[in-house]
């Protein structure tokens, strides 16, 4: 399983994918499930991936090597003139490698599923935020949607939905989107550290602050206990319940 978040900002863009792709008593591995791709001064392009582990690098490889050389390889994504165009082309590769993997394409409910989300900015437009469906269709963020989530995301969302502010600053993003992730590595052992991210800062068409975030981080081990307390707080403060009779 997987847990990604891609928020749009007044700032600009915000994305942070665990790395947990397998889970058990004695088997957890991890990889790398954020993709980037910078024309510096021209377009930043971000891409993270949930789902099927050989659908989805596949997805990432043939965008990569369409990518390296646009004039001989096209398309590309470093010629796409929109982030939507960009959007519609990551959707019809991931058609293309589920196709190849059964006779007519499988249905989304199939072993071979995976959903994505891509953003970024390319020169002469904003930034934008697209979330694209195992079927290949896809939607763009706006104000009823701020953000997306993709893998699983029922135990983070809550802190996002009461939290989120699209004026807040980056350093208050990452400490929502670490309590999100924090929460959710909690509740599902298919989630789990380290954590990668990018925050795009919006019109610098330049990748931004990036990272890892390790789960010796003092950081993040500051921030989940801070949490985890407060919550205690929070529930001791509240009135007990009365019983009648």
């Amino acid at each position: 399983m997987t847990y990604c978040v891609g928020m749009v900002l007044d700032r600009g863009l915000v994305f942070m994918s665990d790395t947990r792709t397998n889970a058990g008593l004695d088997n957890i591995s991890t990889f790398r499930k954020m993709t980037i791709w910078e024309q510096p001064g021209e377009r930043v392009i971000t891409l993270m991936a949930a789902g099927n582990l050989a659908t989805t690098q596949a997805v990432v490889s043939l965008l990569d090597e369409r990518s390296k050389s646009p004039e001989h390889r096209e398309p590309s994504l470093l010629a796409v003139p929109s982030m939507f165009q960009a959007a519609r082309m990551v959707a019809e590769t991931l058609r293309e490698v589920i196709d190849q993997h059964g006779d007519g394409g499988l249905r989304s409910d199939s072993t071979f599923h995976a959903t994505l989300v891509i953003g970024g900015q390319i020169a002469g437009s904003p930034p934008r935020l697209f979330m694209i469906y195992p079927e290949g269709n896809f939607i763009e963020s706006g104000q009823d949607t701020p953000f997306f989530q993709i893998g699983e995301t029922k135990y983070g969302r809550p802190i996002l939905v009461r939290a989120y502010d699209p004026a807040m600053s980056f350093e208050a993003a990452m400490k929502l989107l670490v309590v999100s992730f924090d929460s959710t590595l909690k509740a599902n052992l298919t989630v789990g550290a380290p954590f990668d991210f990018h925050f795009y800062e919006a019109d610098s068409l330049r990748v931004g602050h990036r990272g890892r975030i390790e789960p010796e981080d003092p950081y993040f081990q500051q921030v989940s206990k801070g949490w985890g307390d407060a919550l205690k707080e929070a529930l001791d403060i509240l009135p007990d319940y009365r019983f009648s009779g």
